[in-house]
Formats: structure tokens, C-alpha cells, sequence
């Protein structure tokens, strides 16, 4: 396996969008820093609304967790309608899961509206549950989601292993809201969607200053090149900087890492995942796998919170598919690559506004696909309409506790979750 070999990169039919960094002075209405699916989902809003925007991004588009990810589009949150509405209220709580349940529908809306060429289909996640507690858990979320008119099921241990093709799980989650779609050829599309629109996008631009003068905001790039605008939209979610001090401090900017295998023969296919179902499990260190439109298993899961780098750092994903499929055993790996999620301590994303005109959407808790692509549109509704109630309350930016000693502490806990998680899966 090569150490930089993207699936994603590799297959993806759309172009890279042709931009240049940004040189000398610009004014624009609405400045976005961040060129992943809410920064670009953003800046397409704003254009067809428009409104002016201009899009500054460190690397290329698709650099970041947008195009390196698994590829899932998994609607809802990790928390439950009930739950929700416990949390913010009956009306909040209610407007804040129907939102979230109709994330997967917005992407394939978008993508259907736009052309755009991304692999995208609708098909079911599954979750499987790996734990009689965790089933508990998930037929509650099952009866919630039907109680409110949504297409999921709860299935026992037979439907799991015939849906999955391991007997691992329990039971399962089954939503039928979801999908799957090539992640850079998706975030590529998206990026030639809003410059189409009438955005203005600027790769290998870092910023590197943000300053409020007066009413107006400057950001001042590497190159020297500077950008005047009304207002902000902080959109870099897991690589979140100094820029904003406060904002990383905020976060667990968890490594999510990929592998993939060579394509399955048409025997493997059959057996694993046959619908085109993606799958994510209950585990504390989650696990999460699809094939891809070519027959590739794709698995995934947590990684070190430092960079990755040697092979060795992919080698429990190896280990993973030769447990759940003792049948591949020996299978050739083809790929490997990962991009950093944003996670905060109550599994909630969070929607922050520190100064007047700089808006700052941030975390995804896994759902990245549906949720930024979606939240991209309310925040380009925002920033045209500051007394816009959003789906999501605006709320300080809190440190979390010891955010210096995250490394260690990330470590640590990810070993104390691998060892909970071995101890409460039943004997096979």
C-alpha cells in the first residue's frame, strides 16, 4: 500500500477545479475560509442568492476530510429525537431532528439539481450493534424514528448477519434514508457548482490573519494578498487553527482512517453488504465499512490523534476485516488514507457567533456528508439574514477541560474504549 494512495483521488472522473491563489487586495460580500462541503455548500447558496463570495482554502479542494472519508451519508445525530427535545425543548428539539433526518434528501436533492457526477445513491445504513445494552438503545431509536414517519427498522441478529455477511452484531439499525457517494468527486462538484453560480475560489491561500476593522473584517493570506468582506464564515471545522485560538481548543480533532482492499470476486460481493448498504457500528471505538462501485471493502475506523504515517498505524483496520471476514483472509490492499473529524464532548455540532459578523458552524460527529452540506445552506441564510433563527442556537465557544494534554488523553481513553469494547461484545 502506498502511503498517499486516496481511493478517492485515484477514481474520482471530475477535475480539480482550475483557481488560483489569491494575489493583491479583493472586497466581497461574505469571505469563507474553508473549501470543504460547508464552506463550498455555503458559497453556492450565497451565489445563487446573490450574494458575493469569495472562498480561501489552505490546500486544494478536497485536501481536507471531505475527500478523505468514507464516503457515507448517514442522516440524523448521534442523539435521538426524544433526546433532542429533552435537551433544547419540544419546538427547538423538533426542528433540530428534522433537520438532521432530512440531511441525506438535501444532499441527494442538491446532487440531482446540480449534476453533479459523485457516485451518489440512496441506499440504507446500517448500524450494527455489537452489545445487548447497545440494543436497548437502539430500539428506542427505532421506535422514535417511526413514531415520527421515518423509513427504519430495528432487526435481530439473523436479518444482521444476512444484511452484513458477519455474525457479529446482535441486531441492527436499519435507515433507509441514507446513501452513498464518491467523497472528492462530491466536493469537487460541489466547488465547480459554486464557481458556476458566480463564487470566487481560491486554493493554497492560507489565512493567516482575521481582523475586525470597524464594520468590515480584513483577512490578510501567506502570500501577502488581502480580502475585505462584511462578514465571515469560518467553515475549517477539524482543522481549526490559530486563526480562531479558541476553536481547536473546543474540539477532539479525531484521525479517522481508511483502507481498501482489491475488488471482492462476485461470491464476497454477494455476501457482504449486497444492497449497497453502509454500515458504522455501536462500539466506543467505532468501526465502519462499504463497498465501493467498484467491489472494494472499504474499512474504517479511529486512528492516532498525532498524523499518521507508518503502515502500521492502518494495521488494526487490516486486522478487522479479517476478523469480521475470516473468508479474505489474505486479500491484497490496495489503499490507504484518512482526514480528521471534529468531535466535542456532547456529541452535539455547534453553531458560534464571537464577534458581530463572523460565523463560526462546526463539528459533524460523523455525519460530515448531510450535515455540512446541509448546514452550509443555513448559514448562507445567516449571514444574508442576521436575525435568522437557525436550526441550531448560538452558543459561546467552551474550551475543553485540559485541551493542552488531548494527545495523551485521546490516546488514552481509545485504548480504555478498545478494551470496553472487547469486554461487552458477546462470545461468538
Amino acid at each position: 500500500m502506498s502511503q498517499l494512495a486516496n481511493l478517492w483521488v485515484e477514481t474520482t472522473p471530475i477535475a480539480p477545479p482550475r483557481t488560483d491563489p489569491l494575489a493583491g487586495a479583493m472586497r466581497t460580500d461574505v469571505l469563507i475560509v474553508g473549501a470543504g462541503y460547508l464552506g463550498l455548500s455555503a458559497a453556492l447558496h450565497l451565489a445563487e442568492a446573490g450574494t458575493d463570495a469569495v472562498v480561501l482554502d489552505t490546500g486544494p479542494v478536497g485536501g481536507g476530510a471531505a475527500g478523505r472519508n468514507g464516503g457515507q451519508i448517514i442522516p440524523g445525530l448521534k442523539h435521538d429525537p426524544d433526546e433532542l427535545e429533552a435537551l433544547f425543548g419540544k419546538s427547538l428539539g423538533e426542528r433540530i431532528w428534522r433537520f438532521a433526518g432530512d440531511t441525506a434528501k438535501f444532499v441527494f436533492d442538491l446532487a440531482k439539481r446540480h449534476a453533479l457526477e459523485a457516485g451518489v445513491r440512496h441506499s440504507a445504513w446500517v448500524q450494527g450493534i455489537h452489545s445487548t445494552k447497545a440494543a436497548e438503545r437502539a430500539r428506542r431509536r427505532a421506535e422514535q424514528w417511526q413514531r415520527r414517519g421515518a423509513d427504519v427498522a430495528y432487526v435481530g441478529a439473523d436479518e444482521a448477519a444476512r444484511i452484513t455477511g458477519t455474525d457479529i452484531y446482535v441486531g441492527a439499525f436499519v435507515d433507509r434514508r441514507a446513501g452513498a457517494l464518491q467523497p472528492m468527486s462530491y466536493v469537487r462538484g460541489l466547488a465547480h457548482a459554486a464557481l458556476r453560480a458566480g463564487a470566487r475560489l481560491h486554493e493554497h491561500s492560507p489565512v493567516l490573519a482575521l481582523e475586525r476593522k470597524g464594520h468590515l473584517w480584513e483577512a490578510s493570506t501567506a502570500h501577502g494578498a488581502r480580502v475585505t468582506s462584511d462578514a465571515v464564515i469560518l467553515a475549517t471545522n477539524a482543522y481549526s487553527s490559530a486563526l480562531l485560538p479558541a476553536l481547536p481548543r473546543s474540539i477532539v480533532a479525531a484521525n479517522s482512517l481508511q483502507i481498501a482492499t482489491e475488488p471482492l470476486s462476485a461470491p464476497d460481493r454477494r455476501a457482504i453488504l449486497s444492497g449497497g448498504e453502509v454500515l458504522s457500528d455501536t462500539r466506543k471505538v467505532i468501526r465502519y465499512w462499504r463497498l465501493d462501485d467498484s467491489g472494494r471493502l472499504l474499512m474504517g475506523g479511529r486512528g492516532p490523534y498525532r498524523e499518521p504515517g507508518p503502515e502500521k498505524d492502518w494495521g488494526h483496520l487490516r486486522r478487522e476485516v479479517e476478523k469480521l471476514y475470516p473468508a479474505l483472509r489474505g486479500i491484497r490492499f490496495t489503499h490507504r488514507w484518512g482526514g480528521r473529524v471534529a468531535i466535542h464532548p456532547d456529541s452535539m455540532p455547534k453553531l458560534h457567533l464571537p464577534e458581530p459578523g463572523l460565523i463560526v458552524p462546526i463539528g459533524c460527529q460523523g455525519r460530515g456528508i448531510g450535515w455540512q452540506t446541509a448546514m452550509g445552506s443555513e448559514v448562507a441564510r445567516l449571514v444574508r439574514e442576521p436575525s435568522y433563527d437557525a436550526v441550531l442556537p448560538i452558543t459561546p465557544i467552551r474550551k475543553i477541560p485540559f485541551a493542552p494534554l488531548k494527545r495523551i488523553g485521546v490516546s488514552a481513553t481509545i485504548a480504555m474504549m478498545r478494551l470496553a469494547d472487547r469486554l461487552t461484545e458477546p462470545a461468538r
